[in-house]
């Protein structure tokens, strides 16, 4: 559940909690394909969002090594929201491919750690956009009603940029 509190006054930090509490995102290339259901991996020291990926894969290809990376975030609760971007690049680190690995990323992966398809892409976070809404059917009906009777735009939740 968003906390409309924590999103005013600390927006990144729950940017964080809630990419933690999710299985994917959806993860793209600027200009190039559809975005695509990622699980992602934090490092929130550098900012950076990590993602195990096959070198064979259309997005790695859209990638071409470097390139700038969009995702999409909806939080569990669906009253949570936040458009992302940065620098996307393709690269191999050992260490954190350790740091992350667990058993759902190696069921996708025949020869685990060592599968030769296996990359992995590092989005280094620059900017982004949150949304969170109350998740409260009393203050939306009343805000709903209230802007319907001419009352102005219903205020339902917060909106914040963010510059990492």
């Amino acid at each position: 559940m968003a906390d409309l509190k924590l999103a005013e006054t600390e927006p990144e930090h729950q940017l964080w909690e809630e990419i933690d509490n999710i299985h994917a995102v959806m993860l793209g290339v600027e200009g190039k394909g559809a975005q695509q259901p990622m699980a992602p991996e934090l490092d929130r020291e550098t900012k950076t969002i990590w993602f195990f990926a096959r070198k064979s894969s259309d997005l790695v290809q859209n990638v071409g090594g470097r390139g700038r990376g969009l995702v999409a975030v909806v939080g569990k609760s669906h009253d949570y929201h936040a458009s992302l971007s940065g620098s996307l690049e393709e690269r191999m680190d050992p260490e954190i491919r350790d740091r992350f690995w667990n058993a759902v990323i190696e069921a996708w992966f025949e020869h685990g750690k060592e599968d030769p398809d296996l990359t992995m892409l590092a989005l280094k976070l620059d900017e982004g956009h949150v949304w969170a809404s109350t998740n409260s059917t009393l203050k939306f009906g009343w805000q709903i009603a209230k802007a319907n009777a001419g009352g102005g735009e219903p205020d339902v939740g917060i909106s914040k940029q963010l510059r990492f």
